[in-house]
Parts: structure tokens; sequence; C-alpha cells
């Protein structure tokens, strides 16, 4: 009976040590300055569905969707955490004084979406401004956070309507997470929609 307790003890550490590693993050598909912001959102109750600060008073409400797969592009994906910022509709990354880590940079104009059972998740927030020097496109910016921890950067949300959005970017060689990512917008009470589905680890460097 003493030989099988610390025996049991040790298959027990081992267990929580094993599952302590797959849970590890780790950064995928190459540099990423910002992508640590997925992991700040404290200890809110993550939704498959949440509203980013400004679409009350926005002119240009929207509303973005869609569902994310695993790697085979059909079995839905839980428990996938998308983080998306972007700018104001100047164009600024606005911030409020009191912000702290990433917020400082990306603006408190952010959010974080879970995905739930059937792999969907929405977000309700307004149609960003470009830059005021209109070198880029509109665009959200997304980070992917996965159960098991590994964590990367897929390309932005753009809009199919943007006159500066180039022929690249319609017609991406290689898009992280399959799709371009442009949003075909459609109107609806008051309110413009598009949708975008994501595959998991589609062109993304050393996922497995």
């Amino acid at each position: 009976m003493r030989f099988f307790l610390p025996l049991f003890l040790l298959l027990i550490f081992i267990s929580c040590a094993q599952s302590q590693q797959r849970s590890v993050h780790r950064l995928i598909g190459g540099p990423c300055e910002g992508c640590e912001a997925v992991f700040e959102y404290g200890d809110r109750i993550i939704q498959s569905t949440d509203t980013l600060p400004g679409f009350d008073q926005a002119s240009e409400k929207l509303r973005v969707s869609g569902k994310v797969y695993k790697p085979d592009g059909r079995t839905p994906a839980e428990g996938v955490i998308l983080y998306v910022y972007h700018t104001n509709e100047e164009g600024i990354y606005p911030t409020r004084g009191d912000e702290k880590g990433w917020a400082r940079r990306h603006g408190y104009i952010r959010g974080w979406i879970k995905t739930d059972s059937e792999g969907y998740y929405s977000f309700y927030t307004f149609v960003p401004g470009t830059y005021p020097s209109r070198t880029e496109p509109a665009h959200i910016h997304v980070t992917v956070l996965e159960p098991d921890g590994k964590y990367y950067w897929l390309g932005s949300y753009h809009f199919d309507r943007d006159p500066l959005l180039s022929d690249k970017a319609r017609n991406p060689t290689t898009p992280r997470g399959g799709g371009n990512g442009v949003l075909a917008l459609e109107s609806s009470n008051g309110i413009l929609s598009g949708e975008r589905n994501i595959i998991l680890g589609i062109n993304i460097e050393g996922y497995r």
C-alpha cells in the first residue's frame, strides 16, 4: 500500500505537468507586434458576441459575423478567442489617457470574442476611418488565440467598397486563415453587416 500511494501521487503530478505544458501560450506564424494584447481581457467573461465601444454613437454601425473551423475546414472550432481593434471614424486609434498595456497603442475601440460550440462569432462596431495619410485602406485588426495556447495574427478585415483596397489585398496568394478577409457589406435596419469565416492554421508558418 505504501508503494502505490507515492506512485499515484507521481502520476497525478505528471498529468498536471502535461496539462500545463499543453496550455502554454505560443506565438506562431512569424513576428507579431502587439499580438500579446489577445491576453488583456482580464477577468471578463468572453462571449461569442461582443459590442465594441462607440457602436451606439457611430454613423455607420457594423455587424461582423462568421464561423471558425478546425484545420480540416469542416469541423466547428469551439473556444477560439478573437481579439479585434480598429481606428475611430477619423482614422485614429483613440485613447482616454488611462490605458494600460497594448491599449496605449491600440486604443479603446477593441474587443474579445470566443467562438461557441458551433464555431460562431460576431461583434458589433462601426466602419473605421482610414489613416489620415490615406496610405492604407480602412481595416480591423484581428489576432487568434486557440484553446491549446497557439496565437497568431490574421490578415485584417477590409471592406469591398473601399477605393483604397488594392487588387493584391482582394486576391492574396496565401491568405492567413483562408479567404481574403474582404467584407461585402449589406445594409439592414440601419446596420451594415459582413461575414468572414476562418480556418485555423491555414497558411500559418509553424502550425501543427
